[in-house]
């Protein structure tokens, strides 16, 4: 077994499973801490901004299933590990970079998004809806980015 390649390809895992993860938990963050005062005023509106702050963690899940067929490819997760060579284990390690980048600045700028729309929503609660529309702009960089990932990871032949 190519010790090389599989840590490697771990690394790449952890790399997409990271920086999404922590994309999402600024976004959540932020939107919450904004969230937080718009129930204060009007407890009704938890439900809202409940939706609202789920949007920013979706982030990590598009990290999550980067990372999770990294680690199918290679094995890990059935215990039976491939053969990979460290130049495949690399381009595992780099695939993890688009998914990785893009979730981490989709998930932050789309909390502040969210931040500011919650602002909207304490004035006009009526424009939830356009809120939502908003912050799913700024998401659709983090699909395309776990879109490259995903290309990238299955064009590696690894038999």
């Amino acid at each position: 077994m190519e010790v090389l390649g599989i840590s490697l390809a771990v690394l790449g895992a952890s790399v997409a499973a990271g920086l999404a993860g922590v994309g999402s938990a600024i976004g959540v963050s932020k939107a919450g801490q904004s969230g937080s005062g718009l129930i204060v005023e009007d407890a009704t509106q938890f439900g809202n901004v409940l939706l609202l702050l789920a949007l920013p963690g979706s982030q990590a899940i598009y990290g999550l299933l980067a990372a999770l067929l990294i680690l199918q490819n290679i094995g890990i997760l059935s215990g039976e590990f491939s053969e990979i060579s460290w130049q495949k284990g690399l381009i595992l390690a780099f695939s993890s970079i688009p998914v990785g980048l893009t979730a981490l600045a989709s998930g932050k700028y789309q909390g502040d998004l969210i931040a500011s729309g919650i602002q909207i929503i304490s004035k006009d609660k009526s424009r939830l809806g356009q809120v939502i529309i908003l912050a799913a702009l700024v998401e659709t960089f983090s699909v395309f980015g776990l879109l490259i990932s995903i290309l990238i990871i299955n064009g590696v032949p690894l038999t």
